[in-house]
């Protein structure tokens, strides 16, 4: 609401932003997790009467964000927003029937961190790879099946005996495996500590992909392929990791957030995101020629 983007002549304004937050909702004691659905609903319904925006596009140039998983349920009594409006989410897969990629977009799930970590770029990074996170998904499990004791790739589920800052600067590949939800915050974690991000999370549309190139500065691997994984990793020569790690630290600055943002960092590539999808055709509102309306 303080940037630049933001105009109060509507006539002016290419989107609308739908300003609830899941969040704050899901810890709302008059809504709760069980009331979202309904709220949204009477929320889009009050918008639709009271201003004439949501009406002229079925809701097309308006969008919303939401991090959370439940924001992807909080739309079921809501189509027209789900299908219709621009959808700002972390949960953006093409598996789910609710994303609808090139229309939404894919939000990178992010820390708040400050400054850039110590040793960023003198760390010597002696681990092939290195995984950090809890069982909750087939994935993982396959992950954990096939290199748990493994002398290289350290994929460690559980409590951490050490500091994870030095175990992502310490290892040149960090593997963001899908869990509940194709997305987590490791890929920014990675970027954050210069570590070169492998990605094993089918139909995850990742974030800024309008963007950014991502073959440029990471690894997918198909969730099939885990028991390739160091074969595939391995299989990467010293100047193709140099460049990966090269493109790592330019990149890293579209994954952090800053109050107020700067340029080119995580709010500033969601509003270029948003900009490729502002709709091409300005719509007039009818006007009438009765007097008296």
């Amino acid at each position: 609401m303080e940037s630049h983007f933001i105009t109060k002549d509507p006539a002016k304004a290419d989107l609308f932003f739908l300003p609830f937050s899941i969040t704050r909702l899901r810890h709302d004691r008059r809504v709760g997790v069980g009331g979202i659905q309904d709220f949204i609903r009477d929320y889009i319904l009050n918008i639709s009467r009271k201003y004439p925006f949501w009406n002229r596009t079925g809701g097309a140039d308006h969008f919303y964000a939401a991090c959370h998983s439940i924001g992807r349920s909080a739309m079921e009594k809501s189509e027209e927003v789900k299908f219709n409006a621009i959808q700002v989410v972390c949960s953006s897969s093409y598996f789910l029937s609710g994303y609808i990629a090139h229309k939404d977009v894919s939000l990178p799930q992010i820390w708040p961190r400050q400054g850039d970590p110590r040793n960023l770029a003198s760390s010597k990074r002696k681990k092939l790879a290195f995984f950090a996170g809890s069982i909750n998904s087939p994935v993982r499990e396959r992950l954990l099946h096939s290199w748990r004791n493994d002398s290289e790739i350290f994929a460690h589920f559980g409590r951490l005996t050490t500091p994870y800052a030095d175990e992502l600067l310490g290892s040149k590949f960090c593997l963001h495996v899908k869990g509940f939800e194709v997305n987590t915050a490791r890929i920014a974690d990675s970027l954050y500590y210069g570590c070169v991000p492998v990605i094993i999370a089918n139909h995850y549309d990742l974030p800024f992909a309008d963007i950014l190139n991502w073959k440029s500065f990471s690894v997918v691997v198909a969730t099939l392929d885990i028991p390739l994984l160091k074969k595939i990793l391995k299989g990467i020569s010293s100047d193709q990791y140099l460049m990966f790690q090269k493109k790592v630290l330019e990149v890293r600055k579209h994954f952090q957030w800053h109050h107020p943002p700067v340029d080119c960092d995580a709010f500033y590539m969601v509003m270029y995101e948003l900009w490729l999808r502002r709709t091409s055709v300005r719509v007039s509102l009818p006007v009438s020629k009765n007097p008296n309306h």
